[in-house]
């Protein structure tokens, strides 16, 4: 699927273009690359705000894109299976660039600052050993990036 029929798409799909576009990728990474069920939670929560309202699809695929990568250093990611650590930091790091640089794409650097300090915050979390404190910061990120304070619960 093109990155341009991508950004047309229900945000609810993030997870799903995200693995098309990963296949698509013809990299390493690309051979561990698993489908979904789970929703893209926080996609969806950039995706409902004013600031998105124009690409609702395209910032649900940048903030699900990031969270993989997060997932992919600290967790357990969604849509990777049978990989080694080494590749799991690459991938991370891949998608933290991909998300990134589609939101820039879109002209949105106020968004870009928000994925740029979550992705720092959540490092610094994790050293701290504070992994306890990352789901809100995650949830405030989305909201952020959308437009909307973590606080308006409307529509979320």
């Amino acid at each position: 699927m093109s990155e341009e029929s991508a950004a047309r798409s229900h945000p609810n799909q993030a997870l799903a273009l995200l693995a098309d576009r990963l296949r698509e990728a013809e990299a390493p990474l690309s051979e561990h690359v698993t489908d979904s069920a789970e929703r893209p939670v926080f996609g969806l929560l950039a995706a409902l705000g004013p600031r998105s309202a124009a690409a609702p699809a395209e910032y649900a695929f940048v903030v699900e894109a990031v969270r993989e990568g997060y997932l992919l250093h600290y967790g357990e990611p969604r849509l990777f299976g049978g990989y080694d650590e080494d590749l799991a930091l690459l991938a991370g790091d891949y998608l933290y660039a991909l998300g990134i640089e589609r939101l820039a794409a879109l002209g949105d650097a106020e968004a870009v600052a928000v994925l740029g300090e979550l992705i720092g915050r959540c490092a610094q979390l994790h050293a701290e050993d504070r992994a306890g404190e990352v789901v809100a910061l995650w949830r405030s990120a989305a909201f952020a990036v959308g437009g909307r304070d973590h606080r308006d619960r409307q529509a979320a």
